[in-house]
């Protein structure tokens, strides 16, 4: 029968080979992961549009047509409930 202490050695020696293992295996992993998404990832679409042609909207406001198309839209919703 071995000593405590050699059997706590024996302990931590085998601790920290399966945490090495762990280690190893979880950094291949994430490895894997980014090398797959940076493969396959979708590439970026650029568009060379004109400064002018990108408006967003937010400098003429909201068109009144639209406004009233919600407002009539809620209005019915509620008339349902």
């Amino acid at each position: 029968m071995d000593s405590i202490s050699e059997q706590m050695i024996e302990a931590l020696g085998i601790m920290l080979l399966g945490m090495g293992l762990v280690f190893v295996f979880l950094s291949m992993l994430i490895l894997g992961i980014k090398l797959v998404a940076y493969k396959f990832a979708p590439q970026p679409i650029e568009h060379n549009e004109p400064a002018e042609k990108r408006d967003t909207g937010s400098a003429q406001g909201v068109d009144p047509l639209m406004v009233a198309v919600i407002t009539s839209a809620i209005h019915q919703y509620r008339a349902k409930a």
